[in-house]
């Protein structure tokens, strides 16, 4: 597809942060394998012993586990590789491919560019690629281009779209990572920004490499340790700069996490403002999306500040969301932000705002050296533009809010009539409703026999009638059981 192409019509936009998940139903033997429905690359087995049946399911149990790891997994389960084994339909195309043919496309009208290398799976998403980029005349400078397709949560204007993308190199703040060059058409995004050595603030956790893969830095770290509690207070303070500055400007962020936040010396600074303009899903989503309270982009920002916080704390993320209890902490004024925004009380309630928690005693005493002054001029048209697109983000995931709550419920409801207990209860009140019946229909019987026995005894009592008259039904007979 050229890269100023428009995409096909109907082409449907996925949200890969949506969680998959996968059930082992069935087995059958084929070819001296033991298949479950899965294309599986696994060698042939040995017929002795291994076709019992009780083997077999053991097999599919401890598959059916492992799936279940991988697809709870936060990392694992948005990899391009586990995408494409449980849903080939919907992920089956070359994405580092597609990257390549619109960058070339790009190129052809832009030769003072020219790539040095592709930077294979540095990024977790699976539609947005980067390549090391270097600038003819100037071969000693390194940059970096991404790529990105479009996502679900692209309203803007084709023609408002390309505009803001084309107005990002003129954002200027101290803690937003510079973008040297950008430009789009109807499909996707092109940015170069300048190649940072140190890498991100994940890397600086992590003490990866910057270059190396996403899954390998990241999946399973050697050593977890957090940073020194100055450097979380900086840091966290920069980060708040800049998301009010945003709020303030009305431009919707929602992509906070580690990997977006790039560092020179002690100075944090944010990437991917492009991400909510492209429509592209956020790296929590499957966290925020199950409370219903966290429901505008502030909102969102904020709980992932929340995520951010927690892994400088302790060197990795949360087990799981919302924290019941939190480690020990560098500072109790660490816990108190991290309950603000990651307890159950808080996931319940709703998020504070950024101003609210820059006042909090962990980042009101940080002095902030920078006099650069921040500069991004929004036309007035445009600024309506991101008004409207920001409440579709927000209604796409309030109405995504609202159908999980839903199942939940229902599956809730369903749990708790297939559970064991209630099973013996519904027993135990059925019994007593046959038993309660079968005594009343007992006494209403008898009662019912004893009145007609009394009316055909007495004779003084029977109305006369001709030999004509036909003769009422007995009311014994009539409730008589068949």
């Amino acid at each position: 597809m050229a890269f100023m192409e428009k995409p096909p019509a109907g082409k449907v936009l996925l949200d890969d942060t949506v969680p998959l998940t996968a059930a082992i139903e069935a087995s059958q033997s084929l070819q001296s394998h033991t298949i479950t429905g899965l294309s599986l690359p696994l060698p042939p087995k040995k017929l002795i012993g291994n076709m019992d049946r009780e083997f077999i399911a053991e097999r599919q149990k401890g598959l059916q586990n492992y799936l279940n790891v991988i697809t709870t997994n936060h990392i694992l389960s948005n990899c391009e590789l586990v995408k494409k084994f449980l849903d080939p339909n919907n992920y089956s195309a070359n994405y580092t491919e597609i990257a390549l043919q619109q960058v070339s496309m790009f190129f052809r009208s832009e030769p003072k560019w020219e790539v040095v290398e592709p930077l294979k799976d540095i990024g977790w998403r699976i539609r947005k690629k980067y390549f090391l980029m270097k600038i003819k005349n100037q071969p000693k400078e390194r940059l970096v281009l991404s790529w990105a397709d479009l996502g679900p949560d692209k309203y803007l204007s084709d023609k408002d779209f390309q505009c803001l993308i084309k107005l990002l190199p003129s954002c200027l703040h101290p803690y937003i990572f510079r973008v040297t060059f950008a430009t789009a058409n109807e499909s996707s995004a092109l940015l170069i920004r300048m190649f940072n050595e140190k890498g991100t603030l994940k890397d600086l956790i992590y003490k990866a490499k910057p270059k190396d893969p996403f899954l390998r830095k990241y999946c399973n770290p050697k050593k977890i340790q957090g940073l020194e509690l100055q450097q979380i207070k900086t840091y966290g303070r920069q980060i708040l700069e800049v998301l009010k500055f945003l709020h303030d400007k009305g431009f919707p962020y929602g992509h906070l996490h580690a990997s977006n936040v790039v560092l020179e010396g002690d100075t944090c600074r944010l990437l991917d403002l492009e991400n909510s303009l492209l429509g592209l899903p956020s790296f929590y989503r499957s966290y925020f999306s199950q409370f219903r309270k966290i429901n505008t982009l502030e909102s969102v920002d904020v709980h992932c500040f929340g995520h951010l916080l927690y892994e400088m704390t302790y060197g990795r993320p949360p087990d799981s969301v919302p924290v019941d209890s939190f480690p020990p902490a560098p500072s109790m004024a660490v816990v108190a932000v991290l309950e603000s925004t990651l307890s159950c009380e808080a996931c319940k309630n709703g998020m504070p705002t950024v101003s609210r928690l820059l006042q909090m005693p962990l980042f009101s005493d940080v002095l902030l050296t920078t006099s650069e002054k921040p500069q991004f001029k929004i036309p007035t048209k445009l600024k309506e533009a991101l008004r409207i697109a920001k409440e579709c983000i927000e209604k796409r995931l309030t109405e995504e809010q609202k159908q999980i709550h839903q199942h939940r419920r229902l599956t809730r409801a369903q749990s708790h009539h297939g559970s064991e207990e209630e099973r013996k209860k519904r027993k135990i009140l059925a019994r007593k409703k046959s038993k309660r019946s079968a005594v009343e229909n007992s006494e209403e019987h008898s009662a019912k026999y004893s009145n007609s026995n009394n009316s055909a005894g007495s004779g003084a009592s029977s109305p006369l009638t001709s030999p004509s008259s036909p003769t009422p039904p007995s009311t014994a007979v009539e409730h008589a059981p068949f």
